[in-house]
């Protein structure tokens, strides 16, 4: 774990290895550029192929707070930033009536105070953390609407909010920014020239390879090299929902749990709900069509292993 800010793209992505964490070089460029330029970044891609996670290792690597703002149809400005606790207010209120200490505008003044200040995701990245500025992941915003990009861009603009009760608040120093879309709709290009931009696509075999081997170790080298390779066959198919590295993450494990040292047509029937998340899907690829890609899956592995043995 490191407290500064990486002094170079190598030592970024070096960082990010150690968290389990591969990623490369576009995207430990661009990571790089963000934390030493100041500005947000914004990562656009399929889901299940790692921009979140990005996140939360760049927390871990800078031993920085992580703080998740969930984007959601409807989300406005008020709750991302704060909210009243009204329970309180109303004990405040009613132990007031009780004790006869009920002068309206003390009251008032307490009852709007910090003590009753509930701090959402956007006012706790403002505000000064012992670690330093922490990390803030505004996480799918194209699952918002426009006035809700509208208040983004203003906030990180300024990198402050106001709260009408108590005042502006602003950030002593700017926290990291990361911001996910999916691409479910369009995002504003105003609020995208804000920041720098990247997009993740699935990675090629071989990366998949070394962040299957980084995150589940105790996966057995051919077992990997199979589930990679069944996962990529798998993607070139006209499916409704392409499996994303969570995914493979996720086979990897229950195929492990279930002491599986190879894949099969039995196993791969039996599992396929931890890899395809439709029922089409899962029809479509059951039987000969999952045979089929184990087929050319094995293929590829047995000529990565030739060529392995070849270059050593």
């Amino acid at each position: 774990m490191m407290s500064s800010i990486p002094k170079s793209i190598e030592e970024t992505i070096s960082a990010l290895g150690e968290q389990g964490y591969v990623c490369g070089r576009d995207l430990g460029t661009a990571l790089f550029l963000s934390l030493r330029l100041g500005k947000p970044l914004f990562l656009e891609g399929e889901p299940g192929v790692g921009k979140t996670e990005i996140a939360k290792a760049l927390a871990a690597t800078l031993g920085r707070e992580l703080i998740r703002l969930q984007c959601y149809e409807g989300l406005d400005a008020s709750t991302a930033i704060y909210e009243w606790n009204f329970s309180a207010q109303m004990i405040a209120i009613r132990t007031a009536e009780v004790t006869g200490n009920a002068d309206r505008g003390a009251l008032k003044k307490e009852l709007f105070s910090e003590e009753f200040l509930i701090e959402r995701p956007l006012l706790r990245a403002l505000k000064p953390q012992p670690a330093g500025p922490p990390v803030l992941l505004i996480d799918e915003v194209d699952r918002t609407d426009e006035p809700f990009e509208a208040f983004l861009l203003e906030a990180l603009s300024d990198y402050q909010v106001t709260i009408p009760e108590i005042g502006t608040v602003k950030a002593e120093q700017p926290p990291i920014i990361i911001l996910t879309s999916n691409r479910t709709r369009e995002v504003h290009d105003a609020l995208k020239r804000r920041c720098l931009y990247q997009w993740l696509d699935y990675p090629a075999a071989e990366r998949e390879l070394a962040i299957l081997r980084a995150r589940v170790p105790e996966c057995a080298a051919q077992l990997s090299r199979e589930i990679v390779d069944f996962v990529h066959g798998l993607r070139s198919e006209d499916l409704f929902k392409n499996p994303g590295i969570a995914e493979t993450i996720d086979w990897a494990r229950c195929l492990i749990a279930l002491d599986a040292v190879t894949l099969s047509p039995d196993v791969i029937s039996d599992t396929l709900g931890a890899v395809l998340k439709y029922q089409d899907d899962i029809a479509k690829i059951t039987g000969s069509e999952a045979s089929r890609i184990l087929g050319e899956a094995r293929s590829k592995a047995a000529q990565a292993a030739a060529a392995d043995r070849a270059s050593g």
